[in-house]
C-alpha cells in the first residue's frame, strides 16, 4: 500500500519550497510537516491541506499500483543500501505497473515529479520508463520529464552487474536513449 509521504515530498520540491515555508502558509510548527512526511498513514484531509500549501491538489484514482514517485523513493533507500539488483528490481516493478494501467490512471502514476534518488541515471531511467510507457498510449508527457537533469550527457547503464554486456543502441528503447540511459529493452520485459 502506497503511503502519501513520497507524495508530500515530491511536491514540496517541486515547487523549491521548505517544510518552514509549508508550515508557515499552514499556520503550523515546522515540526508537524516534518512527522507529516515522514508518517506512515495520515487522514485524507490531512494530505489534501498540506499538498495545497503547495499548490498542488489531491486527485484520488482507482488503482492497487504505486505511483512513480513512490517507486523512485523505494529505489533511493536500495541504493543507499548499496543494493542495485532491489533497486532494478523496483525499477521493473513500476514498469510493469505502468504497462498494466491504462489512459487516466497510468497518467495519474507520472504526474508527480519523483524525488531524486541520488544517482543521475537512475532519475534518467525514471523519466525514460515513464516517457515509454506514456507513448505507448500517445499521452502527454508531465514536464519533469523533459528537465535537463533528467537526461545524461553521455550514455551510461544502471550498472546493477559488472558482468552485464553494455547494450548497443539498436537494443535500447528510443525513449532511454534520448534520456541517455542503455538499457536492454528486455528488461523491461515483464516475467
Amino acid at each position: 500500500m502506497t503511503t502519501a509521504t513520497p507524495l508530500l515530498r515530491a511536491a514540496r520540491k517541486s515547487r523549491n519550497l521548505t517544510q518552514k515555508a509549508i508550515a508557515d502558509r499552514l499556520h503550523v510548527d515546522q515540526g508537524r510537516i516534518s512527522r507529516a512526511e515522514s508518517a506512515g498513514e495520515l487522514e485524507y484531509g490531512t494530505v489534501e491541506r498540506i499538498l495545497g500549501a503547495t499548490g498542488h491538489r489531491l486527485y484520488s484514482a482507482p488503482t492497487r499500483r504505486d505511483d512513480v514517485a513512490t517507486a523512485a523513493s523505494s529505489i533511493r533507500s536500495h541504493l543507499r543500501r548499496g543494493d542495485r539488483h532491489r533497486a532494478l528490481r523496483a525499477f521493473i516493478q513500476l514498469s510493469d505497473d505502468l504497462q498494466a494501467e491504462r489512459g487516466l490512471i497510468r497518467g495519474v502514476l507520472v504526474v508527480a515529479e519523483p524525488e531524486p534518488t541520488g544517482e543521475a541515471v537512475w532519475d534518467s531511467a525514471l523519466a525514460a520508463l515513464v516517457s515509454l510507457r506514456l507513448n505507448e498510449e500517445n499521452l502527454p508527457h508531465p514536464e519533469w520529464t523533459k528537465t535537463p537533469n533528467r537526461h545524461l550527457t553521455s550514455p551510461r547503464t544502471l550498472e546493477v552487474d559488472p558482468a552485464d554486456p553494455r547494450p548497443g543502441p539498436g537494443d535500447v528503447p528510443e525513449e532511454f536513449l534520448e534520456h541517455g540511459v542503455l538499457i536492454w529493452s528486455d528488461t523491461l520485459a515483464s516475467v
